[in-house]
This record gives C-alpha cells, sequence and structure tokens, in this order.
C-alpha cells in the first residue's frame, strides 16, 4: 500500500468514511498524474471503471483536507489541483495570454517567507505563490509583431 493511500484511509477512517474503490481509483489516478488536472480530466483517466464524474469531485475536496493534494491553481474558469505528499514546494508562474504553468524550485525564498512569517509571529500552514505575467513565448511574438 503507497504512503498516500495509508494516509487517506486514515484520515477518512477518522471521518467515519471507508476508502471504496471508486475514491481508491480517484486517488491513484491524482497520484499517476505529475501535471496539475482538474475533476474532468480525472474523470477521463477513469473511463470505463464506473466511477461518475459526481463521484470525482465530492472526492476532490476530501483529498485536499486530507493534506494529499493542493489547489495549484484557477485557470479558465476551472479549479486545477497538483498531488503534494513528496512533491518540492514550487512557485507556479502562469501566463496571462497562453494560459501555460510554469514551475520552478521555491527552495531559495523558503527562508525569506519563513523569517517573515516570524517577524510577524504568524503560524503558516501552507505557502503557495502563483505570480501571473507574460511568458517568454508569448513576449517574443508580441516583440515581432
Amino acid at each position: 500500500m503507497q504512503d498516500y493511500e495509508l494516509q487517506f484511509k486514515r484520515f477518512l477512517l477518522k471521518r467515519g468514511l471507508k476508502l471504496t474503490r471508486s475514491r481508491s481509483l480517484i486517488l491513484d489516478a491524482s497520484f499517476a498524474l505529475h501535471e496539475h488536472f482538474d475533476a474532468e480530466k480525472l474523470h477521463s483517466l477513469l473511463k470505463g471503471m464506473n466511477v461518475s464524474l459526481a463521484t470525482v469531485y465530492r472526492t476532490l475536496p476530501l483529498l485536499l483536507e486530507a493534506g494529499l493534494i493542493q489547489l495549484a491553481v484557477r485557470s479558465e474558469g476551472r479549479d486545477r489541483y497538483e498531488h503534494i505528499l513528496g512533491h518540492p514546494k514550487h512557485v507556479h508562474w502562469l501566463c496571462d495570454n497562453c494560459k501555460t504553468v510554469t514551475e520552478t524550485d521555491m527552495t531559495s525564498l523558503l527562508p525569506a517567507i519563513k523569517k517573515e512569517a516570524e517577524g510577524l509571529n504568524f503560524a503558516t500552514e501552507q505557502i503557495t505563490i502563483n505570480i501571473s505575467g507574460t511568458c517568454w513565448k508569448c513576449r517574443t511574438t508580441e516583440d515581432e509583431s
């Protein structure tokens, strides 16, 4: 059994819920993806496995609350998630033009963020940095126009 599956099973048991076949399939699909995903993307991966889109939508908040996934970005009117267990902290660079999301390591920023939090006597639970602008590809295209 994977670490993420044990963590989810413990989380569900504390709430009097079970790790159903559908929840297990959704969990595995979310950890099989190494990119941002939305409910529809997960559902499409589970085609033919008898998992409804409604079940995917109901399971995502459980995965969030269990600390297994996080909301990565909201793009084009959709929430996009990523699994975070064993995933290094990173910054999301969002291109307003082509909607691509690029990730870079956040390690060098963490000491400054933690120092600032200490100065504010602030207990951080989660650090998420999303920066929007125009990517190099779109800037190159604009410069050529």
